[in-house]
């Protein structure tokens, strides 16, 4: 679900959930249709017992004839004679007052089975709004099974990210567990969405439909976008990985043959499974991150950075193509190096800015 300012657990309680605001509208309507609905038939009761007292108390059904006409407006035919100048000035003031609260009444109702329409047009320039804002996010294309669990992951771990999907009720399923969600609803290999989710901006792209073809679709429109962009592709079939890797995926992910080397690795590996799953479920939310050091970033030891931490575990360096692991005090580290580390997101916070710190 960031899940940034817009999903980021610190600024999560600035924004009102769009749900609670959603329903806090729907029920202004409700309350204004139930008021003019019972204003009317207030003015149709005085109405009828009025005229009802102008025609000498002769009809009560000419009485309520009368009185609906005039609220109306359609004057067919005086059901009660306008003899005196009283019974003329009623029937004015009825009129006035019937027009009123008609017009109050088809406004409200108007309002009522527009709200959708109306709500989503404002719900999407909102969106839009707060999408602007954001850098180095990330885009998930598809938003069934396999993208909530991303959507999930990148919310544990901090992380912004905006959410493209065809279908409303996958958002509208998610909104009670993450109701500051940014979502686009639409077709993610449409060039207009990908620009409105700020692709521009983006640091990287997931395609997770459950269509191979829509997915090699997606890494193409967004390719040609932004270039630059780190995309991870979801692959049903084996024989369409290749397909995405030429089409500019940087990696592709077949969740048949990676959930049958997790099942294999559970047989085998069972403690280490374990480890890793409770790794995933600890309240700190550890994971194994990385950290590349800057462009500018000068070479220096690993015993000056000083990067010992309860927050966080140095695991590797990578630098190139080759990997140090566990690396030592006198270890060289220069811009461009990748740093390993077991860490909560707050912790790969603190290594960053370390390794700025130090520029």
């Amino acid at each position: 679900m960031q899940i940034p300012e817009e999903n980021n657990p610190s600024s999560m309680s600035s924004h009102l959930p769009v749900a609670e605001s959603d329903n806090a509208q729907l029920m202004r309507i409700l309350a204004r249709i139930g008021w003019a609905t019972l204003i009317l038939l207030t003015l149709i009761l005085f109405g009828t017992i009025g005229f009802y007292l102008f025609s000498d108390r002769s009809s009560w059904e000419n009485a309520i004839y009368m009185t609906l006409i005039t609220i109306s407006t359609v004057g067919y035919g005086e059901g009660v004679p306008l003899t005196s100048f009283g019974a003329k000035v009623f029937a004015g003031v009825m009129s006035i007052a019937g027009l009123g609260v008609l017009t109050f009444l088809f406004t409200s109702l108007t309002v009522f089975f527009l709200e959708k329409d109306l709500d989503y047009s404002l719900r999407r320039r909102r969106m839009e709004k707060r999408i602007r804002k954001l850098r180095q996010h990330f885009i998930v294309c598809g938003f069934g099974r396999v993208g909530r669990n991303v959507a999930h992951e990148l919310q544990k771990t901090g992380r912004q990210f905006v959410a493209i999907d065809p279908e409303q009720n996958n958002f509208d399923e998610y909104l009670d567990k993450f109701p500051d969600l940014l979502y686009l609803a639409g077709d993610a290999s449409d060039d207009d969405l990908l620009i409105d989710a700020d692709i521009g901006d983006a640091r990287g792209l997931f395609a997770v439909t459950g269509d191979d073809s829509r997915n090699l679709m997606i890494i193409i429109t967004a390719k040609q976008l932004n270039p630059r962009l780190r995309i991870v592709a979801r692959a049903h079939e084996l024989r369409n990985v290749e397909k995405m890797r030429k089409a500019g995926a940087d990696e592709v992910i077949s969740p048949d043959f990676t959930g049958g080397m997790r099942m294999a690795s559970a047989m085998v590996r069972p403690h280490v499974v374990s480890f890793l799953d409770e790794m995933l479920k600890s309240e700190k939310n550890l994971r194994v991150e990385e950290v590349v050091t800057p462009s500018d970033f000068p070479a220096t030891a690993m015993g000056k950075l000083r990067l010992r931490s309860p927050d966080y575990i140095l695991i590797a360096v990578r630098a190139r193509n080759d990997w140090t692991f566990n690396p030592d005090d006198q270890y060289l580290l220069r811009a461009g190096d990748v740093i390993v580390a077991m860490t909560s997101a707050e912790g790969r916070a603190e290594i960053e800015r370390h390794l700025l710190d130090m520029i």
